[in-house]
């Protein structure tokens, strides 16, 4: 395989294929890490690459791994729901999503080196997403009508190069190309509430396109200590069909994110490894922006800056360790923390998108094959419940909505599966 405009070309159809196929939520609605081996190992990687998926993590990782392509898939089984509690309208009930219970998330990535110095590549994979289905809708006393949820998808396409500037120092450069596909339905009783009425439910999948950039640095500083760090540009998107739902007419960037790793060889079969990353929710008025403009001062949906999910940035701390138990057998293992991005105060809203995951576990493990490996991973999301405090508010026009509090909950589990041919 060469890299070539006609590989990239197939990339980008691949990835627009795969493209149906994505939603999840685990660090807020981004995924937990990227390829097989770095999801095995709590998402580690900035300072850590491990295969053709590197770029997705940090770039640098492009000019550090050999000659090799991956093509992974992962099977996504979430449970979301909500609750409702002190509501005088007679909302008080338990509520699944989960009328959609699973879902495929492919990934492919492909390194090859130019020179000594250099190497190019190309990575597909899913940046993140989020969904509920709720076929008893929880504001059915509220006038929604009918099914409700949300669907959000996020494809990334990121070509990228990088550069050994010595033979401790690398840098590289990434071009993050996002898909996002979005639908809303059974909120239609959020119109009245609106700057643009007819643009806030049921009105069928809109997608967006967009551009970023994302940069990298490794740093070998000790002769087993790697350090790395990593910035990803926003991402700027929105929705039309949903003008009237999100903030600005319809505006959904994808945010700015950053973050630091280190790895550390304690000795020839042990590496351990941890990454700090951060997610900056609150830029995206759409996810940020409290939905408490809307009740407490009455400021539209859809309006300039209007209400969101009121999203708080998320801090993660991934640690993880791999052992290399044998010539052609790898085991990895990880953990990953995370602040809350949901305020107890924002739940109401939040009953479409709990994004509330804070921990992670995961276990993974390479076979070293003839020509190739085979990889596996297991990530363990445990389940969070957020319980709302004055989250649904009591008199807001005209008849008000009765008070009490929503609570949000996910959890999730994550098994994947991936193999590399090295070149």
């Amino acid at each position: 395989m060469q890299f070539t405009p006609t590989t990239l070309a197939r990339s980008a159809l691949l990835g627009a294929l795969l493209a149906p196929l994505l939603a999840h939520a685990t660090n807020g609605y981004f995924s937990h890490g990227y390829g097989a081996k770095a999801q095995g190992i709590a998402g580690v990687g900035i300072a850590l690459p491990q295969d053709a998926l590197a770029a997705a993590t940090n770039p640098a990782g492009t000019a550090l791994v050999a000659d090799r392509s991956d093509l992974g898939v992962s099977l996504f089984l979430p449970s979301r729901g909500a609750s409702i509690g002190g509501n005088t309208f007679g909302a008080d009930a338990n509520y699944s999503g989960d009328d959609t219970r699973s879902f495929v998330i492919p990934d492919f990535g492909y390194i090859r080196q130019l020179n000594a110095n250099t190497g190019i590549g190309i990575a597909i994979y899913g940046n993140g997403g989020l969904n509920t289905d709720y076929q008893n809708n929880p504001f059915a006393r509220f006038g929604g009508t009918g099914p409700t949820g949300v669907n959000l998808e996020q494809l990334f396409i990121t070509p990228s190069v990088a550069y050994r500037v010595n033979d401790a120092h690398t840098l590289g450069v990434a071009l993050n190309i996002a898909y996002q596909r979005f639908e809303a339905k059974g909120v239609g009783f959020f119109s009245g509430f609106s700057a643009a009425p007819g643009n806030v439910s049921n009105q069928g999948v809109d997608s967006s396109t967009g551009a970023g950039v994302r940069l990298g640095w490794t740093g070998k500083v000790a002769p087993t200590v790697t350090l790395g760090a990593t910035w990803a540009s926003k991402i700027s998107g929105g929705f039309d069909k949903y003008k009237g739902l999100f903030a600005n007419g319809g505006n959904f960037d994808i945010p700015e994110n950053y973050g630091v790793g280190i790895a550390v060889q304690a000795n020839p079969q042990w590496t351990l490894a941890a990454d700090l990353q951060t997610i900056r929710y609150s830029q995206t008025p759409s996810v940020g922006n409290p939905v408490s403009q809307l009740f407490a001062n009455g400021q539209p949906l859809g309006s300039n800056n209007g209400p969101g999910f009121g999203w708080k940035d998320v801090t993660v701390l991934k640690l993880g360790a791999s052992h290399q138990y044998s010539k052609d057998l790898t085991l990895r293992a990880g953990i990953s923390v995370a602040n809350q991005p949901v305020p107890d105060s924002e739940t109401f809203f939040n009953i479409l998108a709990p994004g509330v995951i804070q921990k992670h576990l995961t276990v993974g493990t390479t076979w070293t094959l003839a020509g190739g490996e085979l990889t596996g991973f297991y990530a363990r999301a445990f389940g969070q419940t957020v319980n709302g405090s004055g989250s649904i508010p009591a008199g807001f026009p005209p008849a008000g909505f009765g008070g009490g509090n929503a609570n949000v909950r996910l959890e999730e589990n994550i098994i994947g599966v991936s193999y590399g041919w090295k070149f």
